[in-house]
């Protein structure tokens, strides 16, 4: 008879110990958070879920991030056999104009001279102007203003 009790017991705190792990569970849902611990007459419950950090990032910004990275090797692909192609010459963050709020170096439309600078890339903290392999008028220009570049990626089209 004296077991009967241990179980009933045994059973109830398993009851209450499985109703607590839910109840913190849910806490977890309701205020986002990724691990909650309770300390309670001696017993210690930690809950914790993995989160990586993609899946924290608010989903327009993961819609916009991905969709050019779709697009962009296709049109990068086609882009840089064309003749008349300015390739990177370095790795860094390409800027249009000498500072923030300045006339940018080239437009579209605009016709350039060799040597002309076309961007500024920063590499190192080091400003480095672009110039320009040829002359002729700017098709296109390939990057946006403050994108990071690869060496060898197309940045503008002079034909």
């Amino acid at each position: 008879m004296a077991r009967q009790p241990d179980d009933k017991a045994a059973a109830k705190l398993k009851s209450d110990d499985s109703a607590l792990i839910r109840e913190l569970a849910l806490l977890l849902d309701e205020t986002s958070l990724t691990e909650i611990e309770i300390e309670r007459a001696g017993l210690r419950v930690r809950v914790a879920r993995n989160i990586s950090i993609a899946a924290s990032m608010p989903p327009s910004i993961q819609s916009a991030a991905s969709a050019p990275a779709v697009a962009a090797p296709l049109e990068v692909a086609d882009v840089a056999k064309h003749p008349g192609v300015v390739p990177s010459p370095m790795v860094g963050t390409a800027y249009w104009a000498s500072e923030p709020g300045a006339k940018p170096f080239i437009e579209v439309g605009v016709k350039v001279s060799v040597g002309q600078t076309l961007l500024i890339i920063e590499a190192m903290k080091t400003m480095n102007q672009i110039p320009s392999p040829r002359a002729g008028t700017v098709t296109q220009i390939l990057v946006e203003d403050g994108q990071p570049v690869e060496f060898g990626e197309p940045l503008v089209i002079i034909e």
